[in-house]
């Protein structure tokens, strides 16, 4: 099995519930392909009391057969029987289990949601399992996994049934940082820099599948363009198949992150209600937050906003890009991506791009401002007085009584602030100051990807500034 690149929190809980003196149930959860079964056969190194993984779209029978197989394999010696129903399925994996002289059982089933089939007794047979007799050990570690997020939400970790608030864990696995992503193509011996690691995050995200294809012999440019626009790359077609695999009724959420990939600084829920066929009602809220909980969208309120105010805005890397690049070009042209580089789409989309992955990394922008242990919010804010929309994509709101305005800025070389630029910079201050009415103390910061030139333009008005190298760098590390 190939090394485990980053996830240092993750395995550090999954280790210590390992040494529990209690038992315990943990939900794990997150997009298709962002490395949950990887994680979790790593951290254990597959010494499980007990594995099975679910199979898709097959019969309850089929699904019967395939526990029935992953106990003889774990329990050669037995006599089970093929079980007639899920209810004898869970009695014979006591039985298992009581054999164990494991200190600690583990038992790890993979893709949960696909044993639900209609009228199986599988979720009422799990319930009997963990309430009469797991839970009341100490014994048992139970992890679930399923890449359903809806499914895993709603009746899992949110069930009103028997398993209400019998989960006594829930882990979101998230895609890769920059720093993790940087790491992974150093494994590869890959000639990738910085620059083009970020190139390539802009465009295809931190999922760990969607990176072990890149070639580490070719460049960003080249890479996005096998992978997102050949024939054959995975990325050209991923995008519905992505939301099929991770929500029911799964039309709806697209339609939420089609009206979102255009308006780049997000929609009201009412906006979103009015330009979808989604009602106003909790289901749209249910959709929303099931969508945010799975990364592709963010929920956040206007810098001296109320909360009734909030927007919802697609942050999904790979869902944008798709909307702005992939999804109309003709797949017989196979170097449509090529000949965008340096047009004024792939400018302004690389900016906002951008400023995206910045907002991904604000723990990375903290700690290199020095202020990880301040209390702070991360927000927005758009200008009401100033032309064309004037707005500040990444505002750090902090308790000690200062406010970053962080000006995010993506270029080839150092970045140069001119003297035009420099009285925009002052105007947006000024207009900041007194449409919010704010008392805090405002430092600009600019964030950029080869750094500053320092001039007499920069000098009294930049408070601080740094490059991308600093968004590589992990708050955890030393």
């Amino acid at each position: 099995m190939r090394p485990l690149i980053g996830r240092k929190k993750e395995t550090e809980r999954f280790l210590k519930l390992a040494r529990s003196p209690h038992s315990d149930f943990i939900a794990v959860y997150g997009r298709r392909r962002v490395g949950k079964t990887f994680l979790i056969r790593s951290v254990f190194k597959n010494k499980f009391t007990f594995q099975i993984t679910g199979m898709a779209n097959t019969t309850n029978k089929q699904q019967l057969i395939n526990f029935h197989i992953a106990l003889k394999d774990y329990d050669k010696n037995s006599d089970y029987p093929i079980p007639e129903n899920w209810f004898f399925a869970f009695q014979y994996l006591m039985k298992l289990l009581k054999r164990s002289r494991l200190k600690k059982k583990i038992i790890f089933i993979d893709e949960l949601p696909w044993f639900d089939i209609r009228k199986s007794d599988f979720m009422r047979s799990l319930e009997y399992f963990w309430n009469s007799w797991a839970s009341k050990r100490d014994d048992i570690l139970l992890i679930v996994c399923g890449s359903a997020t809806s499914w895993m939400i709603n009746k899992l970790i949110n069930s009103k049934g028997g398993l209400h608030n019998r989960v006594t864990g829930k882990f979101r696995i998230d895609p890769f940082t920059l720093g993790e992503c940087m790491k992974f193509m150093n494994s590869q011996n890959s000639v990738l820099d910085k620059y083009q690691v970020i190139q390539l995050y802009m465009a295809i995200g931190g999922i760990p599948f969607y990176w072990e294809q890149v070639d580490s012999k070719l460049s960003a440019m080249q890479n996005i363009n096998e992978i997102c626009f050949s024939k054959n790359g995975i990325l050209r077609t991923e995008f519905k198949n992505l939301f099929r695999s991770l929500f029911s009724n799964y039309e709806k959420h697209i339609s939420v992150v089609n009206a979102l990939a255009k308006k780049s600084k997000g929609l009201t829920r009412d906006e979103i209600v009015s330009k979808t066929d989604l009602t106003n009602a909790g289901s749209t809220t249910r959709l929303l937050e099931e969508l945010e909980e799975s990364g592709f969208i963010r929920r956040y309120t206007p810098f001296g906003k109320k909360k009734r105010n909030s927007l919802y805005q697609l942050v999904d890397f790979y869902s944008h890009f798709y909307h702005k690049f992939i999804k109309d070009t003709d797949p017989d042209d196979s170097n449509s991506w090529l000949t965008m580089i340096d047009s004024p789409k792939y400018r302004a989309w690389s900016g906002y791009a951008f400023e995206q992955v910045c907002m991904y990394h604000t723990e990375q922008i903290k700690y290199a401002l020095g202020i990880s242990g301040i209390q702070s919010s991360v927000s927005s804010w758009r200008s009401t007085t100033l032309e064309n929309g004037v707005q500040v994509d990444l505002i750090i709101d902090r308790r000690d009584n200062i406010v970053n305005l962080c000006e995010v800025k993506f270029s080839i070389n150092k970045f140069t602030i001119e003297k035009r630029y420099a009285q925009e910079l002052r105007d947006k201050i000024s207009a900041f100051r007194a449409e919010t009415k704010t008392r805090k103390a405002i430092s600009l910061t600019i964030i950029t990807t080869f750094g500053l030139n320092i001039n007499e333009y920069s000098t009294g008005i930049v408070n601080q500034e740094f490059d991308m190298d600093r968004l590589f760098i992990s708050p955890l590390q030393p």
